[in-house]
């Protein structure tokens, strides 16, 4: 049954693109005209040792693809499509892939591994293919197995452990599993290709491990091994044996604590003398421990301030020694660290931990940190000064406001002074370190801030003086007005006091994103994100003549971007890249000068121009750009009201463009919460247009190629169309009810313990209650009687979500607010209906519980309606 596919696979790695699309095509056609077969030959490939290296890399990964897939949905098809196949055939497929974990060619042993476990993840789940884990442990037991054999045995068994739940295997395979393992991390016994394997395998299992952590002497010996595998003379064993801790750190905290003094002198001599990449690991244990200890804290505070047993408080019996090793780290800088975001490196990490330690411990840590400041500070080796900052930076998030407040008043001075230093780590760590103060210890609304009306004018003058120093520096400057801006929002009077300095700043934000050299270090983008979050912050009483001049200012920069030389990908990369920066300037600005009656007629002047730049810029095909044009039209139409019908016409088509674009989902999706603006905006001025889009949003639905992400907003956006063109919605009826049914009926279906999923279910079953509720209200004057048949399927639909226990709190508001809306718009005719389903009586109850008096407002307007019902 397995065909010859090698020409195509070689063909399609062909550096011939006419080649290469051909054996594409003919692969495909194989697969769709006959899976098992097109699999079985995949694997025939796969473990042929006369085979190209090259033909049968390809075949794995096909073979991967073709069982796996990262979105849930296509994932679950393509299990089922598995699960179909012919047991013999997929019994041969399994054979070829075993004894392909053999093969003298380490690439094709690495792949056979990793389809065993994508089948693995089918099956287990299933009760399917029992044998695998006593076949795979054979092989490990089996005194004459190669080395390769056992390293790819162990790939598979860690990739097995990693794709399938602990609760897929019985405890007697488990503990087999941790035998083969630990067997395999033996010194004595194995090649060191066979141990980092076994160690990583090991990384994979630990979550099965539960009940043998729960056994004293089981878990002295596995933490016995892994302590013993992390001082292998070997890197990559070390740092995978580290990793091992980093896990169990997090999975079994509740019973480390005989373990601690052993594990901290391990990680303290790897942060000290070891290599970076086991160093980091090292690190990265203290910080799983304060994550566990952060949530302990969280759950304990808001359980009762109870202190629970399982609170071991590892971080503030080690904090003596743990901190000065961390503060160590601060002082192994690398040269221009600071210039690339991505980096990471030990005095990164350290300075994370540090972070992580002083929300665990709160003000415990001032005393052992701020010494090490003031010792540094002033000293004149740059990375003594720079590690400074960087450790009070780092420790603003866990000490109380009164302690910090002391400290930082006294500091500012100096750190405003320090953004002078002569070497720039030192300037970049600062900006840093100030953005965090005014991120954290600012904010007027809440009745306190390190900024007073005395050295407001001193901190301005510095970071606009910073704003002009290099990239890196300028891009932190750009953070720390961000954070400055924001906290003056819903300030009071206080607002008032960064007014004046509004347009100084706007300004020189203009300027920096103005840079020849604004594309490096992110400046560009960071300057228009901070000039956008000063426009939504300022007081619009005082500043609005400063952001109604901004308005021409970033309409004649929009339009400059329209006359662009474009002459490479790279050219156009970048147009995109500034077109969206302005578009979203401009959506801000529209928003908040429309926010106040006052200079709302600011935007309905510049409307038409606005409106001409946006189509202008659509014409440019950038998915980016379409993304901020389309947020910034919904905002447009939102402040132009029904004036903005007239802009329809030559809008449709960039409307009907992004409803098709299924390939960049994201604008798809803003484009159909657009449509939903506008008829909110317009009413039935929409009318003319409405064929064309619920046609569209129909197909939409109907695709299976659109991301489901999209279809949610679909269904909500069926509701505003009925809202806005009520009686006239009626000729949609058959189709959108239909699919909005069927979306219910797959819903009601979807059992799953997957999160992502689950989240899904949830915002599918919001939309089409806000769809139902839409759609209800628009008939509800003129003909409600539309709606009667749709009601009794309604209400089940509703009674199902009810006893689901996994729906969130949106979906809960939204189910009761259509039963209101179904009492409210059909009256009498549902008086029958709601006698028969009494479970809202309960439904009802449980809100009218609730803490939420949003929810609880909404269920006592439905309680009212339904009352009116039940005594007309």
């Amino acid at each position: 049954m397995a065909m010859e596919i090698t020409q195509f696979l070689l063909a399609a790695q062909s550096a011939n693109a006419n080649v290469r699309t051909e054996a594409e095509a003919n692969l495909q056609q194989f697969q769709e005209q006959n899976l098992p077969a097109f699999l079985l030959s995949l694997s025939f490939e796969l473990a042929n040792n006369e085979k190209p290296t090259e033909s049968r890399r390809l075949a794995g990964i096909v073979l991967k693809n073709s069982l796996d897939a990262k979105d849930a949905v296509t994932k679950h098809g393509l299990a089922q499509q598995w699960m179909q196949i012919d047991l013999s055939i997929k019994s041969q497929i399994k054979d070829l892939l075993l004894g392909t974990l053999g093969s003298p060619v380490p690439e094709a042993r690495r792949t056979s591994a990793q389809v065993v476990a994508k089948i693995a993840s089918i099956e287990i789940p299933q009760k399917q293919w029992p044998a695998l884990i006593g076949t795979l442990l054979t092989n490990m037991t089996q005194r004459e197995s190669p080395a390769g054999l056992k390293q790819a045995t162990l790939e598979a068994l860690g990739y097995v452990c990693e794709e399938i739940s602990h609760t897929d295997l019985e405890q007697a395979e488990v503990n087999n599993v941790l035998t083969a393992v630990v067997q395999g991390m033996n010194l004595a016994e194995n090649s060191a290709e066979v141990r980092v394997a076994a160690t990583k395998a090991l990384y994979n299992a630990l979550d099965f491990a539960e009940t043998n952590f729960q056994n004293e002497m089981e878990r002295n010996f596995i933490m016995k091994v892994v302590c013993d595998t992390a001082m292998s003379k070997e890197v990559e064993i070390r740092q995978a044996a580290f990793e091992c801790l980093v896990s169990i750190a997090s999975t079994y905290y509740e019973v480390l604590a005989p373990y601690m003094q052993a594990l901290f002198e391990l990680t303290s001599n790897a942060v000290k003398g070891d290599e970076e990449a086991v160093a980091l690991q090292a690190i990265e244990f203290w910080s799983s421990i304060c994550d566990e200890e952060i949530e302990l804290q969280e759950f304990e505070s808001a359980d009762s301030g109870d202190s629970g047993s399982a609170h071991s408080h590892f971080i503030e019996k080690a904090l003596s020694s743990l901190v000065p090793m961390l503060l160590e780290t601060l002082l192994k800088q690398e040269e221009d660290q600071d210039q690339d975001d991505s980096i990471w490196n030990v005095s990164m990490a350290g300075g994370t931990c540090l972070g992580l330690v002083a929300r665990t411990v709160g003000d415990d840590i001032l005393p052992l940190v701020m010494p090490f400041v003031e010792a540094n500070i002033t000293k004149p080796d740059w990375r003594c000064r720079e590690a400074a900052t960087y450790a009070f930076g780092s420790i603003l998030e866990g000490p109380t406001l009164e302690n910090l407040s002391r400290l930082v008043h006294s500091g500012l001075d100096f750190l405003l002074r320090a953004m002078k230093d002569e070497h720039d780590q030192v300037k970049d760590t600062t900006a840093w370190t100030l953005s965090r103060i005014f991120e954290i210890l600012h904010s007027p609304a809440s009745g306190y801030s390190v900024i007073s009306p005395e050295n407001l004018p001193q901190i301005v003058q510095v970071l606009l003086e910073g704003i002009r120093d290099a990239p890196n520096i300028a891009e932190k400057v750009c953070g720390a007005i961000y954070y400055l801006a924001q906290g003056y929002e819903d300030a009071g009077p206080s607002s008032s006091m960064l007014s004046s300095y509004v347009l100084t700043i706007i300004d020189s934000l203009l300027q920096t994103a103005n840079r020849a050299d604004g594309g490096d270090s992110k400046l560009r983008s960071s300057a228009y994100e901070t000039l956008n979050e000063v426009v939504r912050c300022s007081n619009i009483a005082e500043t609005s003549s400063v952001i109604a001049k901004l308005l021409p200012v970033v309409m004649d920069r929009l339009g400059q971007t329209l006359e662009l030389q474009i002459v490479s990908l790279d050219d156009r990369e970048k147009q995109g890249d500034l077109q969206a920066s302005l578009c979203g300037v401009l959506q801000v600005i529209i928003q908040k000068l429309s926010s106040v009656d006052e200079t709302k007629n600011i935007i309905l002047q510049a409307a038409d121009q606005i409106m001409t730049l946006f189509l202008r810029v659509f014409a440019c095909r950038s998915s980016t750009v379409h993304e901020e044009a389309m947020l910034a039209i919904g905002a447009l139409a939102y402040a132009t009201g029904p004036e903005f019908g007239k802009y329809l016409p030559e809008f449709f088509k960039y409307l009907e463009m992004g409803l098709q674009n299924f390939e960049e989902y994201q604008v798809c999706a803003i484009t159909v919460g657009v449509v939903g603006d506008i008829c909110r905006a317009i009413d039935n001025k929409i009318l003319p247009c409405c064929d064309g889009i619920m046609n569209l949003l129909i197909k939409d639905l109907s695709s299976e190629e659109l991301h489901r992400s999209v279809k949610p907003p679909i269904f909500s956006c069926f509701g505003d169309i009925a809202l806005a063109i009520e009686e006239h919605f009626e000729k949609y009826v058959p189709y959108a009810l239909q699919m909005m049914q069927g979306a219910a009926e797959l819903c009601a279906r979807m059992d799953t313990t997957d999160d992502e999923l689950i989240d899904y279910a949830n915002q599918l079953k919001r939309s089409i209650f806000e769809a139902y509720s839409g759609i209800l209200q628009g008939f509800k004057n003129s003909k409600p009687e539309i709606m009667l048949p749709y009601a009794q399927p309604l209400l089940k639909f509703i009674e199902t979500v009810f006893r689901d226990r996994q729906r969130d709190e949106s979906v809960t508001k939204a189910a009761v607010a259509v039963i209101g809306d179904l009492a409210d718009a059909l009256g009498s005719n549902t008086k029958l209906l709601f006698r028969e389903s009494a479970f809202y009586v309960d439904f009802l109850g449980e809100c009218l519980q609730s803490d939420d008096d949003q929810l609880k407002e909404t269920a006592t307007w439905t309680q009212g309606m339904i009352g009116r019902v039940m005594v007309s």
